[in-house]
């Protein structure tokens, strides 16, 4: 029942569109009927694009999220920690950070070409910064006395890393990398329409340029599921991980 009332809007929302088309209200080539987007996503499950396009596109936010999500968490621990790291990333991270990071698309087909690998690049530098940031902040904020008492006790620097450190910076980097997340969605979409020829992004433009808004706003849902399924699952993950704090 709370599952219900929590997502009735969304259900409120699909009566709206599909009232709205029907009666004409706004152009059907505009916003077609929910009935015909829904039909036009079982096309393309049956004929395979969907769910080949699909694949290409979760490998590619897969592998680029998880290379930042390890080297972003290394990153901002060491800076937390060393304050040489700190002195020399820092700089960086804070001139990157406001950058839209798809201004790197263009940057990333210089180096890497078409294929899969400037997709996953440009995920990786994207979603890098806030993990980094995240770890950083997490690590920063380790209670001291935490600290002194491991010292105190003759615990090692590496020990002192390991049961203190990690265990105070995990909330914030897990917080950091669900916001990786959603830029990750973000990031392979908006690199796809540009320059791919597999993907969520090459299809909904494809479908879009060939006037098929049917199944371009079934690939745009498809897209928008499946983010809306990985924040849901990551924060279930997430409850679980921390369920130790309580």
């Amino acid at each position: 029942m709370k599952a219900f009332v929590r997502y009735a809007p969304l259900l409120l929302l699909a009566i709206a569109w599909q009232l709205v088309a029907h009666f004409e209200l706004v152009s059907t080539t505009a916003l077609p009927p929910l009935s015909d987007v829904i039909k036009a996503w079982i096309d393309l499950i049956r004929d395979g694009e969907l769910v080949g396009n699909t694949a290409s596109s979760l490998y590619r936010g897969a592998a680029g999220l998880a290379l930042a999500v390890v080297i972003g968490a290394i990153l901002g621990i060491g800076m937390a920690w060393w304050k040489p790291v700190n002195v020399l990333l820092a700089p960086i991270v804070e001139i990157f950070y406001p950058l839209p990071k798809s201004a790197l698309i263009p940057v990333t087909v210089i180096w890497l070409g078409f294929g899969d690998g400037s997709k996953i690049l440009l995920i990786f530098l994207g979603c890098m910064l806030p993990v980094t940031l995240g770890a950083f902040n997490g690590a920063r904020g380790s209670d001291q006395a935490l600290i002194w008492s491991a010292r105190s006790m003759g615990a090692s620097r590496l020990r002192m890393l390991w049961d203190v450190v990690l265990p105070s910076a995990l909330p914030e980097l897990l917080n950091g990398i669900r916001t990786a997340i959603a830029l990750s969605f973000i990031l392979l979409v908006s690199s796809e329409l540009i320059v791919a020829r597999r993907g969520f992004g090459y299809l909904i433009g494809f479908l879009g340029a060939n006037g098929n808004y049917d199944a371009m706003y079934a690939v745009v849902f498809t897209v928008a599921f499946l983010g809306f399924a990985a924040d849901r699952i990551y924060l279930m993950l997430v409850q679980r991980m921390l369920s130790w704090r309580q």
